[in-house]
């Protein structure tokens, strides 16, 4: 086998352009595989995590009449837990307003949450703070589509649990800004008691969020949904993005493949000669197939190596300043920040390396094998049996 390495290393060596040629088309296969499975890595954590800190925690606790899908349900899903099971959990009583920036008329969604909970990252601590009649927080998505800004003032009309229409000015005392869309655009967050005396729904809650110490159990009239529930159609749509873009990958490798095979079909056919003085020698033809086979794997190992100079210095590049995408999460509806980090982790790059010295040992072996069936004394000659 060392003997095989060595002959290979030589004759591709020997063939100079051509072989970085193939080893270059084939690492750039090479680098986009790892750099878009890194992204979209990059992309699954980045969401994960500013869904978990922004709107799931550990979980949701819903009302069974409440369907986050179903607008027409938030009049009825709503409902009291009993006290013993109110540890670790954050309530959130959700009410459909209609609001009046600037004197135009929009459809919103009151949420009160407790002012002092810790649970996710919505800064409620400066409803505490605050000496407004009905303070409110908004994200700037909000805020930008309606031209609110710190110290205004926003006019609210609600129902309460009896259907009468009731209304009165919220103070804007803070704007956040995050990824999640959920927890943005359309919503007007204020203190969960503010909103029970103008619901008259004392006690009410739509939701809980659970923190990290709670254990859900069952409770009559509530569900509870993890996190990795939660999460569950984010990380399905980023596996069918995975699977799609893998496409382009494909389509770039069976380029560099293709060039291997044309180039082990046209050495089999022009060193004839070659093939047969092996034999001679005492090769077998087993033998003479395997070194074909290390010639033409060897442009993996070539293309790992050049993918790597000019590939690491990108994609570390990357991975430390992210990539901007001019179109944000609320755009498509789902959780995506402006600039996204790719992350690269060694079984990505090693599965890659894995694949791509894989294809290239198979696609060097199906044109060898015709090198079993020659006659060594007309490959002497030239000539093909």
């Amino acid at each position: 086998m060392k003997i095989a390495f060595q002959l290979a290393y030589k004759n591709l060596m020997g063939a100079g352009l051509r072989t970085w040629l193939n080893a270059g088309v084939l690492s750039f296969a090479f680098v986009v595989i790892i750099f878009y499975n890194g992204l979209i890595d990059g992309w699954n954590q980045q969401a994960s995590i500013d869904g978990v800190n922004w709107e799931y925690g550990n979980g949701h606790l819903l009302n069974n009449d409440y369907d986050a899908f179903d607008s027409f349900s938030i009049e009825d899903g709503h409902g009291i837990l009993p006290e013993d099971q109110l540890e670790n959990l954050t309530p959130i009583l959700i009410n459909q307003a209609t609001i009046y920036p600037q004197g135009r008329m929009m459809s919103a969604q009151l949420k009160g949450i407790d002012a002092k909970q810790t649970v996710i990252k919505i800064p409620t601590q400066l409803l505490l703070s605050s000496e407004a009649e009905i303070p409110a927080l908004i994200g700037e998505r909000m805020a930008s589509s309606t031209n609110l800004k710190v110290g205004d003032n926003l006019l609210v009309r609600w129902r309460d649990k009896n259907g009468t229409y009731d209304a009165a000015n919220v103070s804007i005392i803070g704007i956040f800004d995050t990824n999640v869309p959920t927890v943005d655009g359309g919503q007007i967050w204020i203190p969960i008691e503010k909103l029970w005396n103008m619901t008259g729904l004392n006690q009410h809650a739509t939701m809980f969020i659970a923190n990290d110490n709670y254990i859900s159990t069952d409770v009559s009239g509530w569900r509870f949904e993890s996190k990795e529930y939660l999460l569950k159609e984010l990380t399905t749509l980023i596996n069918v993005k995975k699977i799609s873009g893998s496409i382009i990958y494909i389509l770039l490798m069976a380029i560099g493949l293709l060039a291997i095979f044309d180039t082990q079909v046209l050495s089999v056919f022009r060193r004839q000669k070659e093939i047969g003085t092996y034999i001679a020698l005492g090769m077998t033809r087993s033998q003479v197939v395997r070194l074909f086979t290390v010639e033409g794997s060897m442009y993996s190992v070539f293309a790992a190596i050049l993918g790597g100079i000019y590939g690491i210095p990108i994609l570390w590049y990357l991975a430390h300043n992210g990539i901007g995408f001019p179109v944000s999460g609320d755009t498509i509806g789902v959780i995506m920040s402006e600039r996204m980090y790719p992350i690269y982790g060694l079984g990505l790059i090693l599965g890659s390396v894995f694949l791509i010295v894989i294809s290239a040992t198979i696609v060097s072996f199906l044109p060898a094998r015709k090198i079993a069936k020659m006659n060594p004394v007309e490959a002497l000659k030239g000539k093909i049996s």
